[in-house]
């Protein structure tokens, strides 16, 4: 009995060293990723002055535009981001410092997040992995940029055109910079359609004759998730988000009839061909 006993905690011992080891290296990775958003939060902060700059860009972009569409040049304004309290100033730039580090952070969290994972993949998941967070940040900075030089500069410019000699836009610092993140993030994570497309195909749950059937119940629920994911009610930012999502599901179409497997094909075949 007692040597029975002693077998059993053996076991139990062997199942949970490996399981402690996992932790353990969770939290290494952890302490690694959090290290690496301290450090180019602080690095950020040297350049925070060209940052902000970048970022108002396209509000200074859309004040021009929307100066040249008002009819009277007494109500032309050259408009100023406020903040409304004493730290204002201090907060947002603390937050942008933040918000560049982690973003700056993305590809060393990736790989620590790879490497945590690489060793229960198989070979062909391991060669595979790589490509699809290429693509993956790919498609979300293309998203991003999109937004920075067409949606923002476009779609503020046409909301700043409703001013009068009674009604003058006043546009908080926070309120604009969460705007602006929330429509990066948005238009960064809508280009990953493709992505997705691809994926699900590799893995058998989506088809390009899938998508073509449902095209039309596809549309409708872009338009709808473009309304919901816009920060702004107007119909305007809704179409700068509408077009592209349009565009984006032909496009994981094709991308969906190139990652349609061998066999998947073949059997698409045949039940057309029967």
């Amino acid at each position: 009995m007692r040597h029975t006993a002693e077998k059993e905690t053996s076991k139990k011992n062997e199942k949970e060293m490996p399981f402690l080891e996992h932790l353990e290296e969770l939290r290494s990775r952890l302490i690694k990723a959090l290290v690496a958003v301290a450090f180019f939060t602080m690095l950020s902060w040297f350049f925070i002055d060209h940052i902000f700059t970048f970022l108002v860009a396209p509000y200074k972009q859309a004040i021009a535009l929307a100066n040249e569409k008002i009819k009277d040049p007494a109500q032309a304004q050259a408009l100023r981001l406020i903040y409304l309290n004493p730290t204002g100033g201090f907060m947002i730039f603390l937050k942008l410092a933040i918000t560049v580090g982690i973003l700056a952070s993305i590809p060393v969290i990736v790989y620590q997040l790879w490497q945590f994972v690489a060793p229960g993949l198989l070979a062909k998941e391991k060669r595979i992995v790589p490509w699809i967070v290429f693509f993956t940040t790919l498609c979300f900075l293309a998203g991003a940029a999109f937004c920075y030089f067409v949606v923002l500069k476009y779609g503020l410019g046409f909301l700043l055109t409703f001013q009068s000699e009674t009604l003058a836009p006043m546009v908080s610092i926070d309120e604009y910079f969460g705007f602006v993140t929330i429509l990066l993030v948005v238009f960064g994570l809508v280009f990953e359609m493709p992505v997705i497309a691809y994926f699900l195909t590799r893995i058998g749950l989506l088809t390009p004759e899938f998508l073509r059937q449902k095209r039309r119940y596809g549309i409708v629920t872009m338009v709808v998730a473009a309304a919901v994911l816009t920060p702004s009610t107007d119909a305007f930012t809704m179409m700068l988000l509408a077009l592209p999502l349009l565009m984006l599901y032909e496009v994981s179409i094709w991308v969906s009839k190139v990652a349609l497997p061998k066999e998947m094909k073949q059997a698409l075949g045949e039940v057309a061909t029967n």
